[in-house]
């Protein structure tokens, strides 16, 4: 998220609703990327260096390899705005702030690289090859670039309480059909699509900050800054957070998986590092094992209730009530099967991780009553604020387009976004479950899990693997919902 789940836990709550022991072998032959990054807090930039060695992963023969540079969103100028007008009061606390990031030179093989920063809103950054790169091939480019961070509380940015690094560097853009997929970032959901790849990283920043991490780090202290060198294999993405403000509570789980909670201001950490623990040991029970040594959830300064990142979530420090607080951590801790294990075009199809997500959270809930929160109630709150949400924005708009199968630039305002991915995927999945029932709804969901492992599965594959893992044709349950020729009742 992303997130619009800030958004989300508010309509809900108005209703009333508010390489590491696993027993999966990771994948070989992939993208890698090594950065060298200095973080300077005065100038609130980072330097860095960094060399990917990509694999040309599709059938065709490449003459280019193109990156996403989503710095750029938070540039003066941009087209592609970061936070709605309604979120951006929040966003910005100190006015409007501006950040990007500038490519200093390309090379290959020590030689310098034909390149380009262009896309619909300078946000991508085509990297000429002298020799075409054939399928299964590796080729090595070195990056060396400076991102500026605004002063903004998103997933890239400095705040009060700390510093988001996510979103930061160069990425390698998805290949589909015969060509790259290059989304302009969007202020709705998370405008992210990427592959799992290797990251060896290391950062040097004041000795002042405490930093977590995606990834195992190692830390070492010298007289005037920290370097940390972070280590992480198979993941969908890497992101980091600075503060000065952290404190560290953390335990092990299952003797293989440590449990990190960094917070401040936190009187109920111990019940947040229970809740972590909590929600590891019933969905490692109910999808499948988490296949990472570490997990990291974060409060931070973030406009959104929550985001996602392999391995570390975000929690806003701005959310209203410990109740909502522990709701957007077991949502955000999902997101490590549903995007980060099992990987989805979030642009195109956002509801695949978000729907179920959401009802994933509900279906915890269920089998926690120690929360007092059942499904039934929550379902039912979810029924009203969606035909609520129906009948307004068609008496404002004249009609409503109640279809999921869209991508985010298609989606006319966050409501119409949220209610269609979070609320009506819920919906959707709820009545899944009340179909084929507790028993077979659980082997659909470790079927899905088991069978996209690293993966990306796309709308035909949530379908054939929930039919497949229930025992049930689902096909017609989900193209109604989909489509948007269901009545929600």
């Amino acid at each position: 998220m992303k997130k619009i789940a800030f958004l989300l836990v508010a309509i809900f709550c108005s209703f009333a609703f508010v390489g590491c022991g696993s027993s999966y072998n990771y994948v070989e032959n992939l993208t890698s990327y090594d950065m060298d990054i200095l973080y300077d807090d005065t100038a609130h930039t980072l330097t860095i260096n960094q060399t990917t060695d990509y694999v040309n992963t599709s059938n065709n023969t490449l003459s280019c390899v193109k990156f996403h540079l989503y710095p750029n969103a938070f540039r003066e100028g941009a087209t592609a705005k970061v936070v709605s007008v309604q979120n951006s009061e929040l966003a910005y606390p100190n006015g409007e702030s501006y950040g990007d990031i500038e490519i200093n030179s390309v090379t290959i093989s020590d030689t310098n690289a034909n390149f380009e920063v262009g896309g619909e809103d300078e946000n991508i950054l085509s990297v000429n090859l002298e020799t075409e790169l054939y399928p299964d091939d590796r080729v090595v480019i070195n990056f060396e670039y400076v991102v500026t961070l605004a002063n903004i509380n998103h997933r890239l940015g400095y705040g009060e309480n700390a510093v988001n690094l996510c979103n930061f560097y160069p990425v390698a853009c998805m290949y589909e059909g015969d060509d790259f997929v290059c989304d302009l970032y969007n202020l709705n959901g998370d405008p992210f699509y990427s592959s799992v790849a290797d990251y060896d990283v290391k950062i040097v920043y004041p000795n002042a900050y405490t930093l977590a991490s995606t990834g195992n780090q190692t830390t070492e202290n010298f007289e005037q800054v920290k370097e940390t060198t972070i280590s992480a294999d198979c993941v969908r993405d890497f992101g980091m957070v600075l503060s000065k403000n952290f404190e560290q509570k953390n335990k092990v789980y299952d003797d293989r998986v440590t449990l990190n909670y960094y917070f401040y201001d936190d009187e109920n950490s111990a019940q947040t590092l229970e809740l972590v623990e909590k929600v590891m040991t019933f969905f490692e029970e109910k999808i499948g094992e988490y296949p990472y040594s570490q997990i990291s959830v974060v409060k931070t300064n973030f406009v959104h209730g929550g985001m996602e990142y392999p391995n570390m979530v975000l929690i806003s420090d701005d959310v209203a009530d410990y109740e909502t607080y522990e709701l957007v951590i077991i949502h955000e801790l999902l997101h490590q099967w549903w995007y980060g294990v099992v990987g989805n075009n979030q642009f195109d199809y956002g509801w695949i991780d978000e729907g179920l997500t959401e009802f994933c959270t509900v279906y915890f809930f269920e089998k926690h009553p120690e929360y007092n929160r059942t499904m039934s109630e929550m379902i039912s709150s979810a029924t009203q604020s969606y035909k609520t949400f129906a009948r307004v924005y068609e008496s404002v708009q004249g009609s409503v387009d109640t279809s999921m199968n869209r991508p985010l630039d298609e989606f006319s305002t966050e409501p119409e976004y949220v209610y269609n991915t979070y609320v009506k995927g819920t919906l959707m999945f709820s009545t899944i479950y009340d179909l084929v029932g507790e028993k077979k709804f659980t082997n659909a969901l470790k079927y899905y899990y088991s069978h996209n492992l690293y993966g990306i599965a796309t709308p035909s594959t949530v379908i054939q693997c929930f039919s497949r893992g229930s025992g049930k044709n689902l096909e017609g349950i989900f193209t109604s919902f989909l489509d948007g020729k269901v009545v929600i009742k």
